[in-house]
């Protein structure tokens, strides 16, 4: 998988944990009987993007800069 910005990784992990959440939340509480599973399965699903998103974060090895693309000091 190519490299990703830390603070793009951030922003998902936070879009998908809110998300999750708040469809567990919703789900169980305020919804209707006939829609309580489907939302609530859709929060669990959310939360589960947002660890995949968080063990992204945590095992990808900084990248390099390019060494071609560097201008060379002139003594």
């Amino acid at each position: 998988m190519r490299y990703i910005e830390p603070t793009r990784v951030k922003v998902l992990m936070m879009m998908f944990f809110a998300t999750g959440i708040m469809g567990l939340i919703i789900g169980l509480v305020i919804a209707p009987p006939s829609m309580t599973m489907m939302i609530t399965f859709m929060g669990v699903i959310n939360i589960g993007l947002g660890a995949f998103f968080t063990f992204i974060y945590l095992t990808q090895i900084k990248k390099d800069p390019d060494k071609r693309k560097k201008k060379r000091k002139s003594s």
